[in-house]
């Protein structure tokens, strides 16, 4: 709230240890030497990808992070950063909400509500309700996008031994003038171009559409004691429409113009659903007066992808884009007739068994095992594979001691299947490997200033690598935008994390960060070069009466693609932004966010043809009211 991030991707570019490379409306986030992959809502895996889908954190309570070994959490073992999007519940048996409005640089406009109210008299089911609207242009020329959100959600106290809770939300996510991609990095001469942050490879029919549905329902369930049944289960349902304009060309220096020849379009018709089941008994005892609990659980998930039409939208053979007038009229209409890829599905199960014992009073070990298949069916056959019975387990170790800190360590196995493919149009192997990570956390001036220390290590093989400029061709051997990948072994990443939060003094709040990291492959060669490895973050807000200030840096070091006379490098850069608030009185609240103060000029992406500036300097004036 008070740094005023609503989107998804904007916490992204906020989190500490994550580079988010940004390529067009898509973003492919690492950290830590690996792809940000494992997302969850309200605990529960997701498998449609969240490149382009911008939530809107409007329907969200909070969001957590897990980084490094999360297979104590989920079992999962991803080795970057597990996201789990905690959606807003009836938890109110009154009457309360609030609602807000702002606006910002580039005639951005937004306005939201937040309504809890009992349904009954004694507040025993309650319901809420999120709607928001939102309008805005851009720093960059023609872009402009419209964000529409709605979500309800009852819960339900049924007895002192049943809760249930239903809901359902819905995005319509619109941009218009819209990057593929990104800015040419090379003039026509070679040399290394420099553009105007307001430019884009775009033209006034492009266009990337999102339609978002969800619904969920969960049951938590007393069954003996104090041992509990939960049942969640989840639907997802994503549409999306584009019609869009790529050029692999160079920017002629003198005119601002791109090579003749050079550009190429695409429009597509898209529709993926999810549905997902996990459930599970958590069974809580003592042995020898020690606190024990054990988790046996299952879990399903399963994403159908619907026949993915695409097309060409047409225009002049001839045409020559140039970047001072994003025109390009097309010679007809925008029609997505073909087929690029036949419906398929993937389907996931896991069993897992979890325990977490207290071996002395001080000594807590967390352990587990989870058994995984994994299967990929597609009409027409091309890429199907099946995983059966692979096995992940985990273990870590909590020490309590001082009576205010902890020291823990952890292993995880790995086991991914891969999404990404190679020149060959084949998925790439499943990625698997071990993960090491030790560390101590303290607590302090009674658990309102937190603080971590991790050293972690990840061995991998069969990771994904970008081969810099290089695509899949579609079954025709036609060139299409789909980055194509290479398998790496013997990838190891090895760093060290600190972090701080809470509250420093009376009204004084800090939120510090700071990450470090290094990925090599077996012949000692550095991988993943996009990803920053020094990144910093640091927030803090003093309040003073009625009015409170703050400020944050965000620190991110030299990041590169390609070699010799085509590598293309960000050095480091900082960026400030600062906030001011005022309370009206006890329900009204005004605040002033500016961001990028210096108005640093910087890529949050890079390539060949994939070069993204981040947003100049701006401002956002918002005013709140609570009741």
């Amino acid at each position: 709230d008070d740094a005023n991030i609503t989107s998804f991707q904007e916490m992204l570019k906020n989190v500490t240890g994550v580079t988010v490379n940004q390529w067009d409306e898509r973003q492919y986030p690492t950290a830590r030497g690996f792809d940000v992959d494992y997302y969850l809502i309200d605990g529960i895996p997701t498998a449609v990808g969240m490149e382009a889908n911008d939530l809107d954190l409007t329907q969200y309570d909070r969001v957590e992070l897990v980084k490094g070994a999360n297979g104590l959490m989920t079992g999962a073992g991803n080795p970057a950063i597990a996201i789990n999007l905690v959606r807003k519940h009836a938890n109110s048996k009154e009457l309360t909400g609030n609602v807000s409005t702002s606006f910002g640089s580039w005639n951005t406009w937004s306005s939201s509500a937040d309504i809890s109210s009992p349904l009954n008299a004694d507040g025993s089911v309650r319901g809420r309700a999120v709607v928001k609207h939102e309008d805005s242009n851009s720093y960059m020329d023609g872009y402009q996008k419209t964000n529409n959100v709605a979500y309800v959600v009852v819960d339900a106290d049924i007895t002192d031994k049943t809760y249930v809770s239903v809901g359902a939300g819905y995005q319509n996510l619109e941009r218009d003038g819209v990057r593929w991609g990104g800015l040419p990095a090379f003039y026509t001469d070679g040399t290394r171009a420099n553009f105007d942050r307001s430019k884009t490879v775009s033209a006034d029919w492009t266009y990337w559409d999102t339609d978002t549905t969800t619904a969920f329902a969960t049951l938590k369930q007393n069954l003996l004691n104090d041992i509990n049944l939960n049942v969640n289960y989840a639907y997802r349902e994503v549409k999306q429409d584009t019609a869009l304009l790529y050029s692999w060309g160079r920017v002629n220096k003198t005119n601002n113009k791109l090579d003749p020849h050079s550009l190429m379009t695409w429009s597509d018709s898209t529709k993926t659903t999810e549905n997902n089941i996990d459930t599970f008994i958590s069974a809580p005892f003592t042995f020898r007066g020690l606190n024990q609990e054990l988790v046996a659980g299952f879990m399903y998930n399963q994403s159908k992808k619907d026949t993915w039409y695409a097309g060409n939208p047409p225009f002049a053979a001839d045409a020559v884009l140039d970047l001072d007038d994003p025109s390009l009229p097309l010679t007809g209409e925008i029609s997505n007739t073909g087929i690029y890829q036949q419906p398929n599905k993937t389907t996931q199960t896991g069993a897992y068994l979890a325990g977490k014992f207290t071996l002395l009073e001080p000594l807590k070990l967390v352990t587990g095992v989870r058994l995984s298949n994994w299967k990929y069916e597609s009409d027409d056959g091309v890429g199907n594979r099946e995983f059966k019975n692979e096995v992940t387990p985990y273990a870590g170790l909590v020490f309590d001691f001082m009576d205010n800190y902890s020291w823990y360590t952890s292993y995880t196995s790995i086991f991914k299947p891969e999404d990404k493919r190679g020149i060959n149009r084949q998925y790439l192997d499943p990625r698997n490997g071990k993960s090491y990570e030790t560390g101590l956390k303290g607590e302090f001036l009674d658990g309102k200033l937190n603080t971590a220390l991790s050293i972690f290590k990840t061995k991998q093989d069969n990771v994904a690598e970008e081969i810099s400029g290089v695509f899949v061709p579609d079954a025709n051997g036609n060139l299409t935008t789909e980055k194509a990948y290479r398998s790496v072994d013997g990838v190891e990443s090895k760093g060290i994390e600190f972090e701080l939060d809470g509250e420093i003094k009376d009204n004084w709040n800090l939120s510090f960060g700071i990450s470090h990291f290094n990925a090599k492959d077996a012949n000692n060669k550095e991988v993943q070069t996009m990803s920053s490895r020094t990144s910093a973050n640091l927030f803090t807000k003093y309040t003073l009466d009625k009015w409170s200030f703050g400020g944050g840096l965000n620190y991110k070091s030299q990041f590169y693609t390609g070699e010799g006379v085509n590598k293309i490098q960000q050095d480091a850069y900082i960026l400030t932004n600062l906030m001011v608030g005022y309370d009206v009185d006890s329900n009204i609240k005004a605040q002033l966010n500016l961001n990028n103060l210096f108005d640093e000029k910087y890529y949050e992406g890079i390539g060949t043809n994939s070069m993204v500036y981040g947003a100049p300097r701006n401002a956002t004036l918002t005013l709140r009211y609570q009741f």
